[in-house]
């Protein structure tokens, strides 16, 4: 555990110079706990990132590490990545089930039932008419399985641009889903 000056015992280093310091010690632990815990080093990266984040706001110019530094870290690493895990799963279970389920909501009480195939075909169709963002999102989402996150760094949008877009683009699929389903009864 640290408890020395982060600066090795240089007089006068920066805030970055401890953070970076900092970094570097526990970075590579962190990434591995993270990584354990979601199955995938690229969200671990993002994960670690959020909490190296948080210790550098949280910091002040001439703090020193403490023992408690390295508890802290794993720590809040932990809850970074237990909401990371249930932000992801809620999503993905959201969007999913919109797309995929356009006997949801059929009136009536109807049994609108489609094959999986015909459903298939359907949002195929239906996906073409969405703006392009929303089915570059739409698409990068449900097919490749990317996080937020990654759609973001790919799009250039921030990660509720992404979520504001998916969740506009899955809602127009299923209502158009929905809308031909009842047509064709």
């Amino acid at each position: 555990m640290q408890t020395a000056t982060a600066d090795g015992g240089r007089g006068g280093s920066s805030r970055t110079d401890d953070m970076e310091t900092i970094v570097s010690e526990h970075e590579t632990a962190l990434l591995r706990y993270a990584a354990r815990l979601l199955n995938n080093a690229s969200d671990a990266q993002d994960v670690v990132q959020n909490v190296f984040i948080k210790l550098f706001q949280q910091w002040r110019e001439g703090a020193r590490p403490t023992a408690q530094l390295k508890s802290w870290l794993f720590r809040v690493t932990h809850n970074e990545a237990v909401d990371y895990i249930r932000r992801e799963s809620r999503l993905k279970i959201l969007h999913e089930k919109q797309l995929n389920d356009p006997t949801a909501e059929c009136p009536d009480g109807r049994n609108c039932a489609m094959s999986v195939e015909e459903k298939r075909q359907l949002i195929l169709a239906h996906l073409r008419r969405l703006s392009d963002s929303e089915q570059q999102v739409v698409l990068l989402r449900l097919d490749a399985g990317l996080s937020y996150r990654e759609i973001g760094g790919i799009t250039g949008r921030s990660e509720g641009n992404v979520g504001n877009i998916l969740h506009h683009a899955v809602k127009k699929l299923a209502a158009a889903v929905r809308q031909e389903a009842i047509h064709e009864m």
